[in-house]
C-alpha cells in the first residue's frame, strides 16, 4: 500500500528515537502535522529538485538514499531503517530534494510537515536547538558517506 495509514499518537511521535526527549509541547505542537504513511518496496518517496515538504521518521522498513546522475545508474550513498530519519531540505531554502528516496522494503514511517516544523523549531528555541543538534551530525555523516561513495564510483 502507498499511502496514509491510521494517525499517530502523542506517545508513539515521542517514542521515535529521534524526538524522544523534546518537550510535550513542543511535541503537542507538531502532532496535527503529522501522518503515518506506508510505502511499498520500490516506491519513490523523493525524488531530487522536487519541492521539500517533509520530515520523514522511519518505523518499519528500509530507505535508500541515491543520487541520480544522467547516463549512470542510481548511486545509493545510504540505506536507512528503522529508528533513521530523512529528509532535511524542507529546512534550508530552496527546500528542494537533494537526493532521491526509494523504498526497499514494505516501508512505514511518521510524516510531520516541514513548514510547520520550521514554526515549532523557531517558536519553541530550546527543543530547536536540541533537535538540530540531532540533526546536524546526521547530515555530516550522510555528507560523509556521499563522498565516500562519489570517491569509489571515480576512482580510477
Amino acid at each position: 500500500m502507498n499511502g496514509p495509514v491510521r494517525p499517530i499518537t502523542s506517545a508513539e511521535l515521542e517514542a521515535h528515537a529521534f524526538l524522544h526527549g523534546l518537550s510535550a509541547r513542543f511535541l503537542a505542537e507538531l502532532l496535527p502535522h503529522t501522518e503515518r504513511r506506508e510505502f511499498a518496496a520500490g516506491h519513490t518517496v523523493a525524488r531530487e529538485g522536487d519541492p521539500a515538504r517533509e520530515f520523514f521518521l522511519i518505523e518499519v522498513g528500509k530507505v535508500a538514499l541515491e543520487i541520480v546522475a544522467e547516463g549512470r545508474p542510481h548511486l545509493t550513498v545510504l540505506t536507512l531503517g528503522p529508528g533513521e530519519v530523512f529528509g532535511w531540505s524542507w529546512l534550508v531554502p530552496p527546500h528542494l530534494w537533494r537526493v532521491d528516496a526509494r523504498t526497499l522494503k514494505p516501508s512505514r514511517v511518521v510524516v510531520v510537515a516541514g513548514p510547520a516544523l520550521r514554526d515549532a523549531l523557531e517558536a519553541h528555541p530550546e527543543d530547536g536547538y536540541r533537535f538540530l543538534r540531532r540533526l546536524v551530525p546526521i547530515l555530516a555523516r550522510r555528507l560523509d558517506a556521499t563522498r565516500l561513495q562519489v570517491f569509489d564510483v571515480y576512482r580510477p
